[in-house]
C-alpha cells in the first residue's frame, strides 16, 4: 500500500509541478507581452513629441513666409511707383523732345 500511496503522491507532485510551469509559462507570456504595449507605448510618445516638434518648426517656417510675402508686397507696390515716376518721365522727355523741335523751327 506504501507503494500506491507514494507512486500517488509522486504523480500528484508531477501533476502540481507541470501545472505551476504552465502557470509560469503563461506569466512569463503576459509580462513579454505588456512589456511590448509598453515600449510601443514609450514609441508613440517619442513620435508624438517628434511631430510636435516639427509641426511648431513648420509653423515658425509659415510665419517666416508670411513676413517675407509681406516685404514683397511692398516691394512691389515700390516697384509700382518707381514705374510710374519713370513712366511720366519718359512722357515728359517726349513732349520736351518736341518743344526743342518746336523752337528749333
Amino acid at each position: 500500500m506504501t507503494s500506491a500511496s507514494s507512486s500517488s503522491a509522486r504523480n500528484l507532485f508531477a501533476e502540481s509541478k507541470q501545472r505551476l510551469a504552465e502557470r509560469v509559462q503563461v506569466n512569463m507570456n503576459n509580462i513579454s507581452s505588456l512589456a511590448r504595449q509598453i515600449q510601443r507605448g514609450s514609441k508613440s510618445n517619442e513620435l508624438l513629441t517628434k511631430a510636435a516638434r516639427e509641426m511648431a518648426s513648420t509653423e515658425h517656417q509659415i510665419e517666416t513666409s508670411e513676413e517675407n510675402l509681406k516685404k514683397m508686397q511692398l516691394i512691389a507696390v515700390h516697384i509700382g511707383y518707381q514705374f510710374e515716376n519713370i513712366h511720366k518721365s519718359a512722357k515728359m522727355l517726349t513732349e520736351i523732345n518736341e518743344q526743342i523741335t518746336a523752337m528749333q523751327r
